[in-house]
């Protein structure tokens, strides 16, 4: 991320920077890698370490169904209604490895308590659904589309506006990026990039809450979740700057990249994490060489797994695939076009589909709550 900043800082870091009664504002490094990577300094009313209780774990987990058997696999979760009773009991755990986690949520509340993934950041799609992200970092308009990245450790909660809301969840065990190939040396977002600085909104308003009292805060932390009490708000911040920050970005201004034949999958790709990549499936005009065949040709993933979860819009390559729906299609197997789309295909002139895809280079595994959505006819759906 590059350098932003919120509020009032000292001139120098590390330096006396005192409040209007002689003490001094508390000082916070927030640090990536240890303190080789990303990072930003804040600055609290009080001591972000004040703790006054600590209670028990509680998991918050759904297990891994091992083994699962090597198959094409949708998951017709379309129909799909309250998940829980708010963004966190109501987050349904689907498809997981040890890198990355897929999770749908349609939480009954619109509102949430203050919370911390103190093991993964997180990429939540807003397929439906506005309000504000509400952070240390200060407060961010959100809504239908955005991709919301929260580094791992930040402090949030969501308030949604009335209204349908589903969100899809990506937790990932590793920092998520920009790709690196559309990236210079210092980090700026090169020309080719299909989406530029421009494109990323951060926090706009910073939120300094100063009363003290009882504030919860629930930590996700190895699959526990763990609530904290502290004596002070986390949102005490009377300023912040930085690298390390949440933000959104509208998959409607990722900018697609087209060719006079079938374009490859990486030319969609908006985010980047050890092992595993997001892509982005958007409106956009088809092939335009004279014989081209819009459809994408059958694929053997020999050393990943392909999930996309389809948002707006009709896949011309799939058949019985609503919105909502996710299709996972593993290692070992070819994957293609469904009989008859691509014949279809040839002459359409644009597209105006709508689609989350994670590629992952290891496994992925249905979650035991993932068994009641599978759709047992499809993997025998390319048989005409």
């Amino acid at each position: 991320m590059y350098y932003h900043t919120l509020g009032s800082t000292p001139p120098k870091r590390h330096t006396q920077f005192k409040q209007p009664d002689g003490s001094l504002y508390k000082e916070e490094l927030v640090s990536s890698k240890g303190f080789s990577g990303i990072y930003s300094n804040l600055y609290h009313i009080y001591p972000p370490t004040r703790v006054k209780s600590v209670g028990t774990a509680k998991l918050f987990a759904s297990p891994m169904v091992k083994p699962y058997d090597l198959r094409q696999t949708h998951l017709n979760t379309s129909k799909i209604g309250i998940t829980g009773e708010d963004f966190l009991s109501g987050r349904k755990e689907l498809l997981k490895n040890n890198d990355v986690c897929l999770s749908l949520c349609i939480p009954e509340k619109k509102s949430m308590p203050y919370y911390k993934n103190a093991e993964g950041d997180e990429v939540i799609f807003i397929h439906d659904g506005s309000g504000y992200l509400i952070s240390q970092f200060g407060r961010l308009k959100v809504k239908q589309g955005d991709y919301v990245v929260i580094p791992r450790t930040v402090i949030y909660k969501f308030e949604f506006d009335e209204g349908p809301l589903k969100l899809l969840i990506i937790e990932s065990a590793s920092p998520i990026e920009t790709p690196k190939r559309y990236r210079n040396e210092l980090g700026q977002l090169l020309e080719h990039s299909p989406y530029c600085e421009r494109d990323i909104r951060g926090p706009e308003e910073l939120i300094t809450e100063t009363e003290k009292g009882k504030y919860d805060l629930l930590i996700k932390k190895e699959g526990q979740l763990y609530h904290y009490a502290y004596e002070h708000s986390p949102f005490d911040l009377v300023g912040w700057d930085g690298h390390l920050w949440p933000y959104a970005f509208s998959i409607h201004d990722f900018e697609p990249i087209t060719g006079r034949i079938h374009q490859p999958p990486p030319v969609h790709q908006t985010f980047q994490a050890h092992g595993f990549v997001i892509c982005s499936f958007v409106p956009r005009l088809f092939d335009y060489h004279p014989l081209a065949i819009p459809a994408p040709y059958n694929h053997s993933n020999i050393d990943s797994d392909e999930v996309l979860y389809y948002a707006e819009g009709e896949f011309m390559s799939r058949k019985g695939i609503d919105r909502g729906s996710f299709t996972l299609h593993p290692g070992g197997l070819p994957h293609g076009p469904h009989p008859g789309t691509v014949e279809k295909s040839i002459g359409a002139k644009e597209t105006h589909e709508i689609a989350v895809m994670v590629d992952t280079f290891k496994p992925l595994f249905l979650t035991e709550a993932a068994l009641e959505f599978v759709d047992a006819d499809y993997p025998m759906s390319w048989t005409d």
